[in-house]
């Protein structure tokens, strides 16, 4: 990893005329335009954190400038919180197509157990700025319109879930579908998140496939009995 202080900051070229039609460009395309930003500034704010990230690596390699990044999201803070909404809304969009109200109550948690574990695999990103902004105390999220409410239909999805479960007698009565979930993603998240540590401290290479996939199991069993009457 680069450190911030390796090199000079470098200095810009002169104007050219390609540079000049560069934000004109952009604006006739704002979603692509915004999606290349979010797309950049996802990356930096993951790899830096928020004090550490440069608006000007983040416009550099969304292919535009600061004033066209101010336009389309705002200041740094602004769009460090519209990064943080957006990955929240993109799990919880991805959530929903799991259908589990088709499947019966131990299969719909069973799959997403694994959906959870597999997204924080695929998006360490996301694992990321969840650290980075639990390190701030959640002080940016805090002012988020969208958040709270993204959530609300995933928690009735889980408590929908549950009270099938529990008519079905498969399920005990009685559990908070919150509590629920935290537990779920606090499996997955605290062993991907200190997978290294641990690998070397139990002497096994638990990003393995053979691990993961027992680590996998192992959270099913002990979420499903957990359930159980």
């Amino acid at each position: 990893m680069d450190s911030l202080t390796d090199a000079p900051e470098p200095v810009p070229p002169a104007p050219s005329a390609s540079r000049n039609t560069a934000p004109a460009k952009a604006t006739r395309d704002p979603e692509g335009t915004r999606a290349r930003i979010m797309a950049a500034a996802t990356e930096e704010f993951a790899r830096y954190g928020l004090g550490g990230a440069r608006v000007d690596r983040i416009a550099e390699q969304a292919g535009t400038n600061k004033r066209m990044l101010y336009y389309h999201v705002g200041n740094k803070e602004e769009l460090y919180l519209a990064v943080l909404e957006d990955a929240y809304a993109h799990i919880r969009e991805t959530e929903r197509t799991l259908n589990l109200d088709k499947l019966a109550p131990p299969e719909a948690i069973a799959r997403l157990i694994g959906f959870t574990w597999q997204y924080f695999i695929d998006h360490p990103e996301f694992m990321a700025l969840l650290n980075i902004e639990n390190l701030h105390r959640a002080e940016l999220l805090k002012n988020s319109g969208q958040v709270q409410s993204m959530h609300s239909p995933f928690v009735q999805m889980i408590a929908d879930v549950l009270a099938r479960g529990v008519k079905q007698g498969v399920f005990r009565a009685g559990v908070d579908p919150v509590q629920l979930y935290i537990s779920i993603a606090g499996l997955s998240y605290f062993y991907l998140s200190n997978v290294h540590t641990l690998s070397v401290i139990f002497g096994r290479d638990l990003l393995a496939d053979p691990a993961k996939e027992e680590r996998l199991a192992h959270m099913v069993e002990l979420v499903l009995q957990s359930l159980r009457p």
